[in-house]
């Protein structure tokens, strides 16, 4: 029973793994392995020589009157193999924990962030594959967008949502419908966001049908819906193109709450905005008759979104008070 010291000290160097925290474990494990022979003795050690490379078990041998007297090596018949095998397999298993810790530590640094990588086909059909390099990551279900095909070969950008070491390896669970995905995607194509000049206060999303972003301006003169939009519209452009054209309002962010949600039913003109309840943040918008289902939106969905938005319960009416109300 033999190990290779200077390749296993080559292999933690590079791998960055304590060389006596791999000793410890090739000796438990070689331990456990003796212990499920039938020629296992009481009290057996495993022992790996830091020097030989020799890895013995060691049954110790005591006196008349149960002093320890020293150790007797014990090799049973057949056992050499079976311990070189096991010494091969806590190395290989101590190799590929290391990798999971570094993969694990370096994704870990991305949640939150957007990553590209290319659909790779799975086992399963409903959840999606994303060869990210050194490892995969997988949108469930939950946080794929309605609608949208994931072809094998295809390259696209994900929100990294959480990364965890599981039972069988990393786990890096990627979204394509979070809110934050379309920030994130705005913060790649607008330098003004980088430069801090502009900011994106708040994204209310229905994945694959609409987004509205409220964005603020940091310096004068800058104009935040403007940067967001890009030079002939390329940026807001490039993001929809990302979200395979996904509708996105883009509307200027107050801290005045009566201001904010005027804004936040773009496209649709309001007449006055009146705060009606601040402590259940409830809030009365008059539109013109011809603007009430453009505020209101498809089943509903501007009206949504902008309450979503702006965290405020929006009650719309026409200014034609023959007709309903619409509150959301």
């Amino acid at each position: 029973m033999h190990v290779e010291m200077s390749a296993l000290i080559a292999l933690t160097t590079e791998k960055g793994i304590g060389l006596e925290q791999l000793i410890q474990a090739i000796e438990i494990g070689v331990l456990a392995a003796y212990n499920q022979t039938d020629e296992a003795k009481r009290h057996a050690r495993a022992f790996l020589d830091r020097e030989s490379g020799e890895i013995q078990i060691l049954v110790p041998q005591f006196n008349d009157i149960g002093e320890k007297i020293g150790d007797e090596p014990d090799v049973p018949t057949g056992f050499s193999r079976i311990a070189t095998s096991t010494a091969r397999q806590i190395i290989k298993l101590k190799m590929r924990e290391t990798n999971d810790a570094s993969i694990v530590g370096e994704f870990t640094g991305n949640v939150g962030d957007v990553i590209s990588g290319v659909v790779s086909q799975g086992r399963d059909p409903k959840m999606i594959n994303v060869n990210l390099g050194r490892t995969e990551g997988r949108i469930p279900p939950q946080e794929q967008v309605p609608g949208e095909i994931y072809n094998h070969g295809d390259r696209i950008k994900c929100f990294v949502v959480e990364v965890k070491q599981g039972l069988k390896g990393p786990e890096i669970m990627l979204s394509r419908s979070h809110p934050a995905l379309v920030k994130q995607l705005f913060a790649f194509e607008v330098p003004e966001i980088a430069d801090r000049i502009v900011e994106i206060m708040a994204v209310a999303r229905e994945a694959g049908h609409r987004t509205k972003v409220a964005v603020k301006s940091h310096r004068a003169g800058v104009s935040p819906k403007g940067s967001l939009i890009g030079p002939m519209g390329s940026r807001a452009r490039a993001v929809m193109d990302e979200l395979h054209g996904e509708k996105i309002d883009i509307v200027d962010w107050s801290e005045d709450p009566a201001i904010f949600i005027g804004h936040a039913l773009a496209p649709a003109k309001v007449v006055s905005v009146e705060i009606t309840d601040l402590a259940t943040r409830s809030a009365k918008v008059i539109v013109p008759d011809y603007q009430l289902s453009l505020a209101i939106g498809k089943d509903g969905q501007n009206a949504r979104l902008a309450a979503r938005l702006t965290g405020w319960r929006i009650d719309i009416h026409p200014d034609n008070p023959l007709d309903s109300q619409f509150s959301h």
